[in-house]
């Protein structure tokens, strides 16, 4: 009887899916630099808790201006005044509140809606800005006109650490304070001496609108810049003064006239219920 074959070597099985294994190591790769990128964000959050009581000496774009003329060899001359809420105009405040951040007193310091606007904007081709009163003072307070991710990213941090410390009220008095209004111009009170000759307490329902509508970029668009769309802007925020109480119907033709804007024919209607905080003076 014939002897069995030796046996064979045993069946080649399925590959070893090596695919599989490196996404999994990729994936945890990922994972791991981007707990430390957070990390390293959060970490990066300056102590906003120290603006409750007190002003900031300095901000990141005054300190960028100023080495910017350094570097190109000119003069910086700075103008800048600290004033209280209380000695800023009720019209300004609220015309900033209105054309920058309509929903300032409702959000915790980043509009989701807004910026999902904004980048649906954005697709379609035009501009609109997502930002809110507190991010813009994170911009201004700590980080640079950059645009990036991260920078992005850190300017959300501050917002939440801003809004965590801060009410509402100190937010805006450091905005008003600290936003930049033309070359080496910061805050309302120089703004309002540079652009009209008069204190930020006096500023006119006009004026108000003017140096509401430069911002976010006055260095593009002065306050006493003109253009149809900038006149369009200014006379929609004399119509919100209108609707909110801030002003009456002959305030509102006296306005709409040095805007050189027809006022629309007279009729009597009630103005809307007040609702905005900004409405009241403080």
């Amino acid at each position: 009887m014939p002897a069995a074959p030796p046996p064979g070597p045993p069946a080649a099985g399925p590959p070893p899916r090596k695919w599989r294994r490196r996404f999994a190591r990729a994936f945890e790769v990922l994972l791991i630099l981007a707990a430390c990128g957070g990390l390293v964000l959060t970490c990066s959050v300056p102590n906003t808790g120290k603006l409750w009581e007190g002003n900031p000496t300095s901000t990141a774009f005054i300190d960028l201006r100023r080495d910017t003329a350094a570097a190109a060899g000119k003069p910086f001359k700075l103008q800048w005044e600290w004033r209280r809420l209380g000695l800023i105009s009720h019209y300004l405040r609220a015309a900033v509140v209105f054309s920058e951040d309509l929903h300032f007193y409702e959000h915790d310091g980043v509009d989701w809606g807004a910026i999902q606007n904004a980048f649906e904007s954005d697709l379609g081709g035009s501009k609109i800005g997502g930002s809110t009163i507190t991010q813009q003072l994170a911009k201004n307070l700590y980080l640079s006109p950059a645009r990036s991710m991260p920078r992005k990213a850190r300017e959300m941090l501050i917002a939440f650490s801003l809004e965590d410390h801060l009410n509402k009220t100190r937010i805006l008095e450091l905005y008003l304070n600290v936003v930049e209004w033309g070359d080496g111009v910061f805050g309302a009170e120089a703004a309002s001496r540079k652009w009209f000759g008069r204190s930020a307490a006096a500023l006119t329902p006009v004026q108000a609108a003017k140096l509401a509508t430069a911002l976010p970029n006055p260095i593009t668009r002065n306050p006493n810049t003109g253009g149809a769309d900038l006149t369009r802007k200014r006379v929609r925020l004399i119509q919100i003064f209108r609707m909110q109480g801030l002003i009456d119907a002959t305030q509102e033709r006296d306005a709409l006239d040095e805007l050189g804007v027809s006022p629309p024919a007279p009729k009597v209607v009630p103005a809307e219920p007040v609702t905005h905080p900004e409405a009241t003076p403080l």
